[in-house]
């Protein structure tokens, strides 16, 4: 399992590329919510999803898809964590 660190640096690399196009000036801190800012939308949340399910091998139910999980690179860390954790 990789550690925190490496998990935040794939995550925030994620949303650079994908969420943000590569702009870098764009980039949010780790706390900084996707919604507030405007970041993400509906098609995001499946984006972040299958980046999710894809780079982690984990599977994100329906229930999980709720800001308290998703809504920064922190928040996608934790949730991560604590899904490695449980399996």
């Amino acid at each position: 399992m990789k550690n925190e660190q490496q998990l935040r640096t794939e995550i925030r690399q994620f949303v650079l590329n994908e969420l943000l196009m590569g702009d870098a000036t764009a980039m949010l801190e780790d706390e900084e919510s996707f919604l507030e800012t405007g970041t993400i939308d509906s098609t995001g949340v499946l984006e972040v999803v299958m980046f999710l399910e894809q780079s982690f091998g984990m599977k994100v139910h329906d229930r999980e898809l709720v800001p308290e999980n998703l809504d920064s690179v922190s928040r996608l860390v934790q949730f991560v964590i604590r899904k490695k954790h449980a399996a």
